[in-house]
């Protein structure tokens, strides 16, 4: 999702739809999508980089191939990779894949799907 001029910020997430369990996915994708539209309000570009906890993705590929398709001014990793303590091996790969393919970007942390933008701001110029 390119929102609006050249892309600024990477989005790096769950895949809210890939989440193992009986629960209902649609309030995080209504708050994630009310939070990406911060970005399109403030004219900064922002392109999004899901990845599933079911097993389909070859994370390296999927989040290095998103990190190498351009400079990035920041990168904010949702709180999905952060909260879960089952999670703890993937942030740590996520973020040493940031550090790899995207070493001049800012690394953001948002504290809910809707404050994507505000953690993204507080790096960007």
């Amino acid at each position: 999702m390119d929102t609006t001029g050249s892309p600024r910020v990477l989005v790096i997430g769950l895949d809210p739809y890939r989440v193992p369990g009986p629960w209902d996915p649609e309030p995080v994708v209504k708050a994630f999508e009310a939070g990406l539209a911060k970005f399109a309000d403030q004219g900064v570009g922002v392109e999004t980089c899901l990845i599933g906890l079911d097993g389909r993705d070859d994370v390296k590929a999927v989040v290095g191939n998103a990190l190498r398709a351009r400079p990035w001014e920041c990168v904010t990793i949702g709180g999905g990779l952060r909260h879960s303590d089952d999670q703890v091996e993937l942030l740590e790969q996520v973020i040493n894949l940031v550090r790899r393919h995207a070493p001049d970007a800012a690394i953001a942390f948002n504290s809910t799907p809707a404050t994507t933008y505000e953690a993204a701001a507080r790096w960007i110029d």
